[in-house]
Parts: C-alpha cells; sequence; structure tokens
C-alpha cells in the first residue's frame, strides 16, 4: 500500500521565498535609504514623503522587471538543456542508461543496484531522471518567471511602505529618527521572519540585515548631507 508523503521541506517553497524576502528587504532598505538621503540634505517633510513614495513605486517596478528577466533567463537555460536531453536520449539511450548508473555509482550505490535504479528510473520517465539527477532540474526549483516577478514587486511595496508610514507618524523634527529606528526594528523582525521560514538559525540572519540596513541608509545620508551642502 502506497503512503502519501506528508512532510513539508524548505526547498518547496525558496522560490518565492527567496524573491519575498529579497523584495521586502530592499523595498524597505532602498526606501527608506533615500528617504534618509534627502532629509539629510534638508528637504521639507513633504519632499521626503514624495521621495519616499516615488522610490517605492519605481523600486517595485524595477523589482518586477528585473526579477521577471533573471528568472525567464534562467528557464530559458532550463528548457534549452531538457531539450538538449530528450535529443542525447533519442540518439544514444543506451549511454544515457550508462550515464545515469554513473551518477548512483558515484552517490555509493553498488555497480548492479545503480545499474537497477537507472533501469527503472529510465523505464518510468528518462527525462525527468536525468534532469533532477543529471542536471539538477526539479519541479520544487525549477524557474518561475512570473511567479518571481509578483513576489518581488509585492514584497517590495510591502517593505517600501514601512519608512514611508514611519515619516508620516513622526512628530515634527523628528521625521529622520523615526525612519532610521523604524527601519531598523522592521529590518530585525524581517530578518527573523526569513530566517525562520527558511528553517535558519533566527539571531545571525536578522542582526545581519539590520547592520547592513544601518550601514546603507547611513552612507546615503552623509551623501545627501555632503551633496546638500554643495548645492
Amino acid at each position: 500500500m502506497n503512503v502519501p508523503h506528508s512532510e513539508n521541506h524548505v526547498v518547496s517553497r525558496i522560490g518565492w521565498l527567496r524573491a519575498a524576502v529579497l523584495g521586502a528587504n530592499d523595498g524597505i532598505i532602498s526606501t527608506a535609504s533615500i528617504m534618509m538621503g534627502v532629509a539629510s540634505a534638508g528637504a521639507t517633510a513633504t519632499n521626503i514623503l514624495l521621495t519616499g513614495v516615488a522610490a517605492m513605486v519605481a523600486g517595485a517596478l524595477s523589482m518586477a522587471a528585473g526579477e521577471y528577466v533573471s528568472v525567464s533567463s534562467q528557464a530559458d537555460a532550463e528548457r534549452a538543456d531538457l531539450q538538449r536531453e530528450k535529443a542525447e536520449l533519442a540518439a544514444d539511450p543506451a549511454g544515457e542508461l550508462e550515464e545515469l548508473a554513473g551518477i548512483y555509482r558515484s552517490y555509493g550505490l553498488p555497480g548492479h543496484l545503480a545499474m537497477d535504479v537507472a533501469e527503472a528510473l529510465t523505464k518510468h520517465d528518462a527525462l525527468a531522471a536525468h534532469a533532477r539527477d543529471e542536471l539538477g532540474i526539479s519541479a520544487n526549483i525549477s524557474a518561475n518567471p512570473l511567479q518571481a516577478a509578483i513576489s518581488s514587486a509585492l514584497s517590495f511595496l510591502a517593505g517600501a511602505v514601512a519608512p514611508i508610514v514611519l515619516a508620516t507618524a513622526a512628530p515634527a523634527g523628528l521625521t529622520g529618527v523615526m525612519i532610521v529606528v523604524g527601519t531598523l526594528l522592521c529590518l530585525f523582525v524581517l530578518g527573523l521572519l526569513g530566517a525562520w521560514a527558511g528553517g535558519a538559525s533566527l539571531w545571525r540572519p536578522a542582526l545581519r540585515v539590520a547592520f547592513w540596513g544601518a550601514v546603507a541608509m547611513g552612507v546615503t545620508a552623509l551623501v545627501g548631507k555632503l551633496v546638500g551642502g554643495v548645492i
């Protein structure tokens, strides 16, 4: 009797998880950094908010387009490899069978068992076996351009909203402080969530995300201060 496989592994969600975490992280850091740059240059609260909104919209569109193009290129490469492998299977099935058995022998299976496994998987679905074990392509990690683009755009927007809300709620004269403190807190929480969803240890990723967010805001604020002093 076949028992359903009910385990839930992190790899099954690694495609959208990577894009979502990257998008939210980029949304918070880039938007907050740009707002801190113009704030350090002496911009008014209204101009800081307008800059944040513009950065949010432009960044979301840029993330979506960039992720779609990048993952589409990966998908094109995967399709080309599969077509090439399909042609090789048709031209030299015996050689491809031996190649597959060699892969299983490299995993530690005895020669006769490696061949038995290769023959069984070839009979079931030769292309799928070679895609998974020779090319490293599987349904769990196969590129999905549209999914990655949408996930990146939405997560960027979700992240970028945070510094804009912080600036809106900030008392007069405390806009920069609110953006910095609130953004670092949001980044720390995002790092915790990303580590938890990915099954990793919590504190190091959270501190790493917050640290680099602080560096980005600090450098951008310095540039804004210097440029604002010149113009």
